[in-house]
């Protein structure tokens, strides 16, 4: 077997980005651009126990998918983001490994962590670059209350300003000014719509950031995201984890009743769900995600700052034919329960 040494870095891309930036629309967006025989796995960080934007990545070409589930691998869970890809290396052996962290992850804790991997593996896993999705449309709303979203934009390699079509010249022209006040040394790019970006401009750019620098230069995080999970089937899901992190505090709301004929749950309509999701407020409730059986069958929900949509998924195991409803609501601690009761509460999950 071939040594480290004599093998070409395997790089390593992170994308960061609030919570709804559409990080996962630009990754797979990026796969039908790359050659056909380049490999790309994905390492997911995704809030709560319900795994919505991985199945997503399990239908495109992607040569394998890896979660890390409640919590933030920035800190929490910080020694399986290396152990996973570690794991990843040795199984798969990729052109590039991509991890998407979850909308609350530090930068910085992600690089050093990187960069002990590239000490520890003599360059075999290499830091190529940080790149931080911008949602145009709501960035300066959430901006105003998250030191985590000012932290993602100051400490990247690359600015990806997306949504930009969402909104006025104008508007772009503030956005763009505003963001230089928060790093103007760092390259901005647009995306192209649904094709995302031109893999060309965001990789190979060898970061070097977080080269020698002190790990313990940012605040924490934990006090901005609570989650909150609503589950409406035939039994709660089962959990074989601990939170034991601040910023990870589910409240499960399960609803069992069997509402049709011989112990199945009847779909959910597609006019109730509507309408229950915009009486969310985007000022507090920053994002819901997760499956709904509605009656068109097993749909991805993904709702971000009042808009959302719904997309059909091929397989079916994450979710028994009893279940109708496991979301995950996520927004501002101390305020996101009481709207997530009322989200339930809509759905018709009993309390």
């Amino acid at each position: 077997m071939a040594t480290s040494t004599s093998l070409k870095s395997i790089p390593i891309t992170v994308f960061t980005g609030f919570l709804g930036a559409g990080k996962t629309s630009i990754i797979l967006s990026l796969l039908p651009r790359l050659p056909k025989d380049y490999k790309v796995v994905l390492l997911k960080n995704e809030f709560g126990d319900i795994e919505v934007d991985s199945q997503l990545a399990k239908q495109s070409s992607l040569t394998a998918v890896s979660e890390i589930l409640n919590g933030c691998m920035c800190c929490v869970l910080v020694g399986q983001m290396k152990t996973a890809l570690l794991e990843i290396r040795e199984k798969f052996r990729p052109d590039r490994i991509i991890i998407e962290c979850s909308g609350s992850a530090f930068p910085a804790t992600l690089a050093f962590q990187i960069r002990e991997l590239e000490r520890e593996t003599d360059d075999d896993l290499k830091l190529d670059a940080i790149l931080t999705v911008i949602d145009a449309e709501n960035f300066t709303g959430y901006e105003d209350t998250s030191p985590t979203a000012r932290m993602q934009a100051s400490y990247t390699d690359m600015i990806i300003i997306n949504k930009w079509a969402n909104i006025t010249e104008r508007a772009l022209d503030i956005l763009i000014d505003h963001l230089n006040t928060l790093n103007d040394v760092t390259p901005k790019i647009r995306t192209e719509g649904r094709n995302g970006v031109d893999p060309d401009l965001i990789f190979g750019l060898d970061s070097k950031l977080f080269i020698g620098e002190d790990e313990n230069t940012q605040g924490n995080h934990h006090d901005e995201v609570e989650t909150f999970t609503i589950y409406k089937g035939s039994a709660p899901p089962l959990h074989t984890h601990s939170h034991s992190s601040k910023d990870e505090k589910d409240v499960h709301l399960h609803a069992s009743a069997a509402d049709g004929h011989n112990g199945s749950i009847a779909p959910l309509c597609e006019d109730l769900l509507r309408n229950a999701l915009s009486k969310l407020s985007k000022e507090t409730v920053w994002r819901v995600k997760g499956f709904v059986r509605t009656e068109k069958g097993v749909q991805i929900l993904n709702w971000a700052f009042g808009r959302y949509d719904l997309t059909d998924i091929d397989q079916l195991d994450t979710m028994s034919s009893l279940d109708v409803v496991k979301l995950t609501v996520m927004g501002e601690r101390g305020e996101v329960k009481r709207a997530g009761q009322k989200l339930a509460e809509a759905l018709g999950v009993a309390l």
